[in-house]
């Protein structure tokens, strides 16, 4: 099995905003004096994550935290999250931390991209978050494709009622969700060097979606 390199989050981003793919708002500091900095500048609440490149999965170490409303908040956090690399991973390198505007409460999809050695570039969707390795229902497309294809990958989760706002719960925009996913599938096709994308997760409330990890591979 081949293996790829990681792109540093805040490199991840710069690309992302460069195709006009959304993420919140965010700084990339060194310091917590910079967290706050940055924080006072975006405005209240902000998410804190952990920057380094030995850590895949931030939150199982303890480096995320959310909701932070004060500058104490702040502060707190970025030791905390210091704290939790150094008892988990001890020989990690820290790299900083993301401060990032916190997203509006919305459903929850993954989005993932790989170069594969028999079909090429394919893309997949599914219900995402904390539950999208559980409940494993996604759909995929050999890209680039066309909005109706999006469409049809999201009519084929079996949890596609939940995007229709299933018992009275709040409904997705299909079409900018398809539009969305049409810009992933270019983005990939037009930058063959990325090996695999895993955004997890992308919330759309409405019609607006927001990318809120992004991991990309080359």
């Amino acid at each position: 099995m081949p293996t790829f390199s990681l792109l540093p989050e805040p490199e991840a981003i710069m690309l992302l905003e460069k195709n006009q793919l959304p993420y919140p708002e965010n700084g990339y500091a060194k310091s917590s004096d910079e967290a706050i900095e940055f924080a006072n500048k975006i405005g209240y609440p902000v998410v804190l994550k952990i920057v380094s490149n030995d850590v895949i999965h931030k939150s199982d170490i303890g480096g995320v935290k959310t909701n932070l409303q004060t500058p104490g908040d702040v502060h707190r956090a970025f030791i905390d999250i210091y704290t939790n690399l150094l008892e988990h991973i001890p020989n990690a390198k820290f790299d900083g931390i993301l401060v990032c505007k916190q997203a509006e409460t919305g459903i929850e999809l993954i989005v993932g991209g790989i170069q594969d050695v028999m079909f090429g570039p394919c893309l997949m969707v599914g219900l995402g978050g904390i539950f999208a390795e559980v409940l494993r229902d996604v759909s995929f497309r050999i890209i680039p494709f066309k909005k109706i294809d999006a469409i049809e990958m999201l009519q084929e989760l079996k949890g596609y009622s939940i995007l229709l706002g299933v018992r009275g719960g709040e409904k997705a925009d299909i079409d900018a969700l398809a539009e969305f996913l049409v810009k992933i599938s270019t983005f990939l096709f037009e930058n063959p060097w990325i090996m695999e994308v895993d955004f997890n997760p992308v919330r759309i409330k409405g019609n607006k979606i927001t990318i809120l990890d992004a991991r990309i591979f080359y």
